[in-house]
């Protein structure tokens, strides 16, 4: 090939990927993660527990630390520290039969977890989200289920686990700045 064609093989190149630039920045994508650039740390304390099953606020909060410093900038830290709190309550834990065998055994069960969220701006006081329980629970953004069959090895810790960790996922989406 010669080389003005090279030449203008290359300036060709060049145009259309600054053109593409041009059009991903006009249309209002974002370059990393959706999270406040303001915000910077974050302090979880212990959910509370309205439930008479133990240690569930535990593991919930560990699953939404968990889930924050993998996706998210925000810093965990002590509430002195803190930009912001984000603070919750179990709300509802429910467990119920999805299927029985012929003996009236389970075979299927389901646990439905709910929880009220807010997140705090400690520096100005300003609710920067709340979720909260009076939504019925079909439309409840901060609730998850999960199911689980002891038939196959599966139990109740398996689908409390699996519920915690989808809600924590829902909690940090919350997060999450808008569009």
């Amino acid at each position: 090939m010669s080389e003005s064609l090279l030449r203008y093989r290359d300036r060709l190149f060049r145009g259309a990927v600054c053109c593409t630039l041009l059009v991903l920045a006009g249309c209002g994508y974002t370059v990393g993660a959706p999270f406040s650039p303001e915000i910077r740390s974050v302090h979880v304390p212990v959910f509370k527990s309205g439930s008479n099953r133990r240690f569930l606020e535990y593991q919930l909060t560990e699953a939404v630390q968990k889930q924050i410093q993998q996706r998210s900038h925000f810093r965990l830290v002590k509430e002195p520290e803190a930009d912001t709190i984000l603070t919750g309550r179990i709300v509802d834990l429910r467990k119920g039969a999805l299927g029985q065998t012929q003996n009236s055994d389970a075979r299927e069960l389901q646990v439905n977890l709910q929880v009220e969220v807010t997140w705090e701006d400690r520096r100005t006081g300003e609710i920067l989200n709340q979720q909260r329980v009076p939504l019925p629970p079909e439309m409840l953004q901060l609730a998850a289920q999960a199911e689980f069959a002891p038939e196959v090895g599966q139990s109740l810790a398996t689908g409390d686990q699996t519920a915690i960790d989808r809600l924590a996922r829902n909690i940090v989406d919350m997060m999450e700045q808008p569009w």
